[in-house]
C-alpha cells in the first residue's frame, strides 16, 4: 500500500512575485522514505519506483453479507450519516437516510417513500447534552430507472440534508440527526469546525482519496485514514464504483469486457447504500468533501446522469456562488479549495469556467495564501492508462488557473500515485502548480502499472479522447524534448515521482521549516 505525505510550507515573509503572493514550498514523497523534499529543491530528476506486485493488496469487492455494510437499523432511524462542509468555517451541512431502497423489475411500479412523512432534523450544540440548538433541513428520495427487459429499476430511502449555521471556528460540536417527532432519532456524533481563515491557521490533518470503491482494499485505506485522525477529508471522484454491476447484482472488473452486449451500462445502486454504511465511522465525524468521476455518470432513462451523486451528497455550491453540485469551491482555514467538474462544460464560455473566473477573482491570498484545484482526470500524468484524455479542458483553463498562480491541484482517474515538478503548457515553471495524482484508493479495477513513455506503450492518439469529457485537443508536441512525438521516449521532465500502488495522502501545513 503507497502512503503518502505532503506538506504545504508555510514562509510568513511575503514577497513581491507575479505567480507568488507567499513563499511556496510542497513537500511530497512516500513515508516510508526519511528524506521529504521540497519544491524548493526542484526540479527533480524523474524518478520511476518499480512496480512491486505486493502492492496490488485484495482489490476484492466486499460481499453483500459483510456486517460493514448491512443495514444496523429499524424503521426511519438514520443511517449513513455524513458531514461536508460549507463555504466558510461558521456552517456545516449533514446527510443522512431514512428507510430502505426498493429494487423491482423494469415493469412493476414502484411507491417511492414519501420525503415529507420523515422530518429532518439536526440537534447539537458544544456540549453532548443538552443539544440546545436546532436546524431543520429538506429531504428527496431518486430512483434509478432501465426501461429494457430484466433490468432492475432502484428507488433510495429517504435522503436527508440540513445545514447548521452560526458556528465558532476551530471547536468541538456534538449532534444528533433523525425526526425527533417519531423517536428516530441517531446516536450522538461530533465534528470539529474548520479554523478561521488566515495566513496562520489551518486544518492539522487533510486526508485525500481517490478512486475509493468498497473492496478489501478500501477497508485498509480508511483504517489508515481514520488512524491518522484527519480534520478533513478530499475524495477526487469514482466513489463506489456501482457501475460495475449489473442490476441484478453481478459484478465484474471489467465491464464493457465482461457485458458487451448490454443494452445500457446498468448499475446496482445499492452499493450505493452499502458504501454510505461503509464510510460512516468516518464521515459522521470528518467532513468528506467530494467532486465527481466518470463512475459517477450512471446514465438512465431520460439520458439523466449524476442523480445518485448529486443527491446523496450536500455540496456548498449556493455557498460558493455555484448553480451547479458539479463544481464549487470552499476555505479551509488558509488554504481556499476550487472543486472542478471535468464531465460538464468547462469552455471559456460555460457557467462553470464564468463562475471560476469570478471565484478566483475573489481569493484574498493575504487570508487564504494557499490555492488548491482539484477533478478527477488528471492533465499531467506519464501512464499509458487515461494518458492525455483530460486534453481539452486543460487546453480550455490551464492558463487562467495559472494566471491566479494555484499552487497545487489534485487528481484521480489514473490508478497509481504520481507527483510532477512545478509544471505549465508541459514546460517546468516555478510559477506552475505541482500536480498529484492520487488515483486508487482500492477499487476493484485494474492498478495503472504501465507508462507511455516505454517502448510500444505509447497510446495511438484517436483513441485517448473521453466522450464525456470533450473532443479531440491531444495533438503531437510541437517544443522540447517530445517535439513531433505524441509521447516522450523517457519519463518526462514534468514528470518528478511515480509508484503504481493503492493508498491515500495526508496533506499537512505545518508553520516552520522542518528540521
Amino acid at each position: 500500500m503507497g502512503f503518502f505525505n505532503f506538506s504545504l510550507q508555510v514562509v510568513v515573509v511575503v514577497f513581491i512575485s507575479y505567480c507568488s503572493f507567499v513563499s511556496f514550498v510542497v513537500y511530497g514523497n512516500n513515508i516510508r522514505s526519511n528524506v521529504i523534499p521540497s519544491t524548493l529543491d526542484g526540479p527533480f530528476e524523474p524518478r520511476t519506483v518499480p512496480f512491486d506486485v505486493s502492492l496490488r493488496g485484495n482489490a476484492v469487492d466486499l460481499p453483500d453479507a459483510d456486517p460493514r455494510v448491512r443495514r444496523r437499523v429499524k424503521g426511519f432511524q438514520p443511517e449513513q450519516i455524513s458531514l461536508s462542509l460549507s463555504a466558510t468555517y461558521d456552517s456545516v451541512w449533514i446527510s443522512w437516510i431514512t428507510g430502505e431502497f426498493q429494487m423491482t423489475n423494469h415493469n412493476k411500479n414502484i411507491t417511492p417513500l414519501d420525503p415529507k412523512s420523515v422530518a429532518s432534523v439536526v440537534r447539537y450544540g458544544k456540549l453532548r447534552n443538552p443539544l440546545n440548538h436546532e436546524a431543520k433541513g429538506y429531504s428527496l428520495v431518486y430512483s434509478q430507472l432501465y426501461p429494457f427487459e430484466g433490468l432492475q429499476n432502484y428507488t433510495s430511502g429517504i435522503i436527508h440534508h440540513a445545514r447548521l449555521t452560526g458556528l465558532k471556528p476551530d471547536k468541538l460540536y456534538y449532534y444528533r440527526c433523525g425526526d425527533p417527532s417519531i423517536g428516530a432519532l441517531s446516536d450522538v456524533y461530533s465534528f470539529k469546525t474548520m479554523p478561521v481563515s488566515s495566513p496562520k491557521n489551518y486544518p492539522k490533518r487533510i486526508a485525500i482519496m481517490g478512486d475509493l470503491g468498497l473492496t478489501y482494499n478500501t477497508s485498509t485505506t480508511i483504517s489508515h485514514v481514520i488512524s491518522n485522525k484527519p480534520q478533513l477529508a478530499l475524495l477526487v471522484g469514482d466513489v463506489t464504483y456501482a457501475n460495475l454491476y449489473l442490476t441484478n447484482g453481478t459484478g465484474c472488473d471489467c465491464y464493457s469486457c465482461s457485458f458487451p452486449n448490454s443494452p445500457v451500462h446498468e448499475t446496482y445502486q445499492p452499493r450505493w447504500d452499502y458504501w454510505g454504511r461503509f464510510m460512516q465511522p468516518l464521515v459522521s465525524k470528518v467532513p468528506l468533501m467530494v467532486v465527481e468521476g466518470n463512475h459517477e455518470i450512471e446514465k438512465q432513462v431520460g439520458n439523466q446522469t449524476f442523480v445518485a451523486y448529486s443527491s446523496r451528497f450536500a455540496f456548498p455550491a449556493k455557498e460558493s456562488g455555484s448553480s451547479s453540485a458539479f463544481y464549487y469551491s470552499f476555505n479551509a482555514g488558509g488554504i481556499h479549495f476550487v472543486m472542478l467538474g471535468a464531465y460538464i462544460a468547462y469552455h471559456k464560455s460555460s457557467d462553470q469556467y464564468r463562475w471560476l473566473e469570478r471565484d478566483l477573482a475573489n481569493v484574498d491570498r493575504f487570508v487564504t495564501p494557499w490555492l488548491v484545484a482539484v477533478w478527477h482526470p488528471p492533465w499531467y500524468s506519464s501512464y499509458n492508462a487515461h494518458y492525455r484524455e483530460a486534453e481539452c479542458m486543460m487546453a480550455a483553463m490551464e492558463e487562467l488557473l495559472y494566471s491566479y498562480a494555484v499552487d497545487i491541484v489534485f487528481n484521480g482517474h489514473v490508478h497509481a500515485y504520481e507527483r510532477s515538478n512545478r509544471v505549465y503548457n508541459y514546460t517546468l515553471d516555478p510559477c506552475g502548480p505541482v500536480h498529484i495524482v492520487v488515483g486508487d484508493g482500492g477499487n476493484r479495477e485494474k492498478m495503472a502499472v504501465g507508462h507511455a513513455d516505454e517502448p510500444g506503450n505509447c497510446p495511438d492518439p484517436a483513441t485517448t479522447p473521453d466522450q464525456h469529457i470533450g473532443g479531440f485537443c491531444a495533438l503531437n508536441f510541437t517544443t522540447g524534448p517530445a517535439a513531433g512525438q505524441f509521447c516522450w521516449d523517457r519519463q518526462p521532465d514534468y514528470s518528478a515521482f511515480r509508484e503504481s500502488s493503492f493508498g491515500h495522502g495526508i496533506l499537512e501545513v505545518p508553520l516552520s521549516l522542518p528540521a
